[in-house]
């Protein structure tokens, strides 16, 4: 694996344990792909660090589980953003 994809998992995995953002926001923050977040804590990180990738699938389960309390926040924001525009 490149080493600048290695350090940029350990990055985003020390932000998700220090901050238990979603997959989204780290996206925002290292400026990737919500499936390149993904790919990287769920997929990679295992290889790297399985300690780490314990606790980070931990927390990426409870975001699974929360969403639908959060009642599609972001599709409604994305909605009244675009109706700003008009």
């Amino acid at each position: 694996m490149n080493k600048n994809i290695i350090n940029r998992i350990i990055e985003e995995t020390k932000y998700m344990l220090k901050t238990k953002s979603t997959v989204r926001e780290i996206a925002k923050i290292f400026n990737v792909s919500k499936s390149t977040v993904h790919k990287d804590l769920h997929e990679r990180l295992k290889e790297i660090d399985y300690k780490n990738y314990l606790i980070v699938d931990n927390i990426l389960q409870y975001h699974t589980n929360i969403k639908h309390i959060r009642g599609g926040e972001s599709t409604r924001q994305k909605y009244l953003k675009n109706t700003k525009n008009w």
